[in-house]
């Protein structure tokens, strides 16, 4: 039987703590989980967890929604109908709690469960959560973990604490987090000590030892399904413009935005000063070119080490002592940190390429936290 949709099975084989799924979008992933998370509802009683990062998410019509892939699926199937042997038919949402339901044609009623197979969670709000009790929950699906806009403020930490808030003392509850492939510099990967990702390739799955506690991260980076190859000629000729953020659509690349990049060839004598950018394993060198012209500030990747780290100018969101070592760019304290910001506010920086672009993109993103 050919695989229509992504399907979890490759990585629930390796039993891990964390099951991590990138990929392009519309593969799957979401509804790979959640059935999976009902079909461990019906088969022994466990509940799930949904968690999302605002609580804007939980709106009744935006919660309502999430189960509709399985109440009419690809091939137009009502999958809580199948699975329950037809004994429920439709799900009912209420204040962040999700019950299968029936609706009766006949009598134009919606009977529901009397318990809840899955719960809402957000970041956002996870104090609201914090005194209450979820024994049966044995999954927690956190979808779209992966943004390209605003993560909370220490929002890992609020993660762990949800987690913490249901697991409580328990061993027995497995984590799924899912995500489309918009940013490659998504906080999660450097908190869970996860450095292979990036270099990670479509169709594999790389595990992660978390130290002596037995416990695994499984990341499967997913790749096209049978479904998607066949559908790829009738579907990416929507998607068919020059804009590498497309690629994420069309074939589950990373995306990457389109940046400047240099508005032609200048001279050494050109670059009146010079400073350094540090961000996760990425340094870069930034100039700032005065050309009689024009002023602007070209970054491109520095390939061999910083040559006089303890004088030149370094931003690194790291921690060092050193007088010439700042974390953030946007908080200028010196006239040539000034000058350096205002370029960046008149759009007066340009790239090496696109990936350099995104690495700085991102930097900033973390600054402006």
């Amino acid at each position: 039987m050919s695989k229509k949709y992504y399907s979890l099975d490759n990585i629930l084989r390796l039993n891990p703590t964390y099951a991590m799924v990138i990929g392009r979008r519309s593969n799957g992933k979401s509804y790979a989980a959640i059935k999976y998370g009902l079909e461990q509802y019906i088969k022994n009683g466990s509940q799930f967890a949904i968690v999302r990062r605002w609580d804007e998410d939980f709106t009744k019509q935006r919660a309502a929604s999430m189960f509709a892939g399985l109440t009419c699926d690809g091939n137009g199937n009502n999958q809580i109908e199948l699975l329950t042997d037809g004994k429920w038919n439709t799900v009912y949402y209420y204040s962040r709690r999700w019950y299968l339901a029936k609706w009766d044609e006949d009598t134009r009623e919606t009977v529901k469960d009397t318990e809840p197979f899955a719960y809402g969670f957000s970041l956002s709000g996870m104090e609201h959560d914090k005194s209450t009790s979820f024994p049966k929950i044995r999954n927690i699906i956190f979808d779209e973990f992966i943004t390209r806009g605003a993560y909370l403020k220490d929002e890992f930490i609020l993660f762990m604490n949800v987690c913490s808030t249901i697991i409580r003392d328990r061993q027995d509850v497995r984590i799924f987090m899912l995500a489309n492939t918009v940013n490659q510099y998504a906080p999660y990967f450097e908190e869970m000590g996860l450095d292979r990702i990036r270099q990670q390739k479509p169709g594999t799955i790389e595990v992660y030892q978390m130290g002596d506690s037995g416990s695994t991260i499984a990341v499967e980076y997913c790749a096209d399904s049978d479904k998607v190859v066949k559908s790829k000629i009738s579907s990416d000729m929507y998607f068919c413009f020059d804009n590498p953020r497309l690629k994420m659509i069309t074939d589950g690349s990373w995306e990457i935005d389109v940046y400047p990049h240099c508005p032609g060839p200048y001279r050494p004598k050109d670059i009146v000063y010079m400073f350094f950018i540090i961000f996760k394993s990425d340094v870069l060198q930034a100039e700032v070119i005065s050309d009689g012209k024009s002023n602007y500030i070209f970054i491109h990747r520095k390939t061999t080490d910083i040559k006089n780290p303890d004088s030149d100018l370094v931003y690194s969101l790291d921690y060092d002592p050193r007088p010439n070592w700042r974390r953030r760019l946007n908080r200028p304290q010196l006239p040539v940190e000034t000058r350096i910001w205002s370029l960046f506010v008149a759009d007066k920086v340009y790239y090496q390429d696109n990936q350099v672009g995104e690495i700085v993109r991102n930097y900033l993103e973390v600054c402006n936290e």
